[in-house]
């Protein structure tokens, strides 16, 4: 029998491919659990309407992070934070403090989840701070930590 997955499902395939399983399998298996869909051709057509809405979607996701990665790269993110005389702060810079920064001086909002530092920022200086925004866009922007 002819089916199309709704989900990933191991040993078999994954989501919106068409697969050929035994009857009985899909019947008592996949169709109660919602994992699947009998293949007719009505459901074939959907799938392809569905496959060619969904990449004009991440068409659009992608072309707005590159847009987003123009506007972040070579930029420089001023912090200003409470420190010691050592260049030691007192805490550490978080993403939401950056992304606050970020949104503040340069008018970008910015998922502060996305914000990754290599390693925590506990003292004063420069530091190089990486944001994927699509699985094939990153970009990359400088925050300066300096005293009040």
């Amino acid at each position: 029998m002819e089916i199309i997955l709704k989900e990933d499902v191991a040993n078999l395939g994954f989501e919106n491919e068409i697969v050929n399983v035994k009857n009985g399998y899909a019947r008592n298996y996949l169709f109660p659990r919602r994992l699947a869909i009998p293949a007719t051709e009505s459901n074939k057509k959907m799938l392809a309407e569905n496959l060619k809405q969904k990449a004009r979607k991440l068409e659009q996701l992608k072309a707005n992070a590159e847009t987003t990665a123009a506007q972040l790269n070579n930029l420089t993110v001023v912090v200003k934070v409470k420190a010691n005389a050592e260049g030691g702060i007192y805490g550490s810079v978080t993403n939401t403090i950056v992304a606050e920064a970020l949104k503040e001086q340069h008018n970008i909002e910015l998922d502060r989840k996305k914000i990754v530092f290599a390693s925590t920022i506990k003292d004063l200086g420069q530091f190089k701070v990486n944001v994927p925004l699509h699985k094939e866009v990153k970009a990359e922007f400088i925050v300066d930590v300096v005293a009040e």
